[in-house]
């Protein structure tokens, strides 16, 4: 089994931000979007690539913060809810980026949704 490498902190951040990673993590890139925790993985990932539009939003807008907060949480929810509409296909295009055949990580989550635990 291939060594499993987590990027640090910043490339992280790049790779939430649709960045590639370099090589070494390939399979770190197949687990984060087929361990069990896939779903949550990416709503991080999608918080990420939101939060600096609602900050500056929030920063830049002249408006009462009321309205300002209200317009956030309503983008917030919007752009969440495009984000797991598409989920499965970020995925993919993430295993892909990483040097996967498409349909890696679909096959992956299912193979493992159906391997019994000992």
């Amino acid at each position: 089994m291939t060594e499993i490498v987590r990027p640090d902190p910043l490339h992280w951040v790049g790779y939430a931000l649709g960045a590639g990673l370099p090589a070494r993590h390939r399979a770190w890139v197949l687990h984060d979007v087929t361990a069990p925790t896939w779903a949550l993985r990416h709503l991080a990932r999608a918080v990420v690539q939101l939060a600096p539009f609602a900050a500056a939003l929030l920063l830049f807008l002249p408006f009462p913060l009321w309205v300002r907060l209200a317009g956030v949480l309503m983008g917030a929810a919007i752009g969440l809810f495009y984000s797991f509409a598409w989920m499965e296909a970020s995925a993919e295009h993430r295993v892909i980026k990483a040097g996967y055949p498409e349909g890696t990580a679909a096959a992956t989550r299912r193979e493992r949704r159906h391997t019994p635990t000992s």
